[in-house]
């Protein structure tokens, strides 16, 4: 549609724009709330995940990923990591007593800091509980095994990829 990506082919539709990509998946497997309070909390919670997980994902196009790395690192041990281990302390969910859009998103975004900074839970007890309990769902612990449809980490093949299909300039 303004040709660009991501573009999730699903349910005989082509989805585009990340947040309404995450929405009509919410949707469907009713990863939302029942209130507006609820459904408020979970976009607040969603949002910051998202923020926190794009500055990783720009990394693969960053000639000196040092000082971006060094950035995340304090920003979600600051600013990030606190409000879910908060969260955390007591519901096994984020928000309602449910799965929901935010919980998805903070298992995912836990991994991907892992990926970066392995030790980065030790001090959030709180999380790392919630992202054993999330990697035990069936589904979730499929998608996490070897040879499913997760993306691995990216590496110079993708970022030459990614490069010349969106005709990117390096440095971004």
């Amino acid at each position: 549609m303004f040709q660009q990506v991501p573009l999730v082919e699903m349910d005989g539709m082509k989805l585009i724009q990340t947040k309404a990509i995450l929405n009509y998946i919410a949707e469907k497997y009713n990863l939302h709330a029942k209130d507006p309070k609820e459904r408020v909390m979970i976009n607040m919670y969603s949002e910051g995940l998202t923020d926190l997980m794009e500055m990783i994902m720009i990394l693969p196009f960053t000639p000196d990923p040092k000082p971006k790395l060094d950035n995340i690192q304090s920003k979600a041990k600051e600013r990030y990591l606190p409000v879910y281990e908060k969260a955390l302390t007591g519901p096994v969910y984020l928000v309602g007593g449910k799965l929901s859009l935010a919980d998805v998103l903070l298992l995912e975004c836990t991994l991907m800091l892992e990926e970066k900074f392995p030790d980065i839970l030790k001090d959030f007890p709180n999380i790392k509980s919630f992202q054993g309990r999330m990697t035990q769902i069936p589904a979730i612990s499929r998608f996490l095994q070897p040879g499913s449809k997760r993306k691995p980490p990216p590496d110079e093949k993708y970022l030459k990829n990614v490069v010349e299909v969106l005709k990117l300039k390096l440095p971004l």
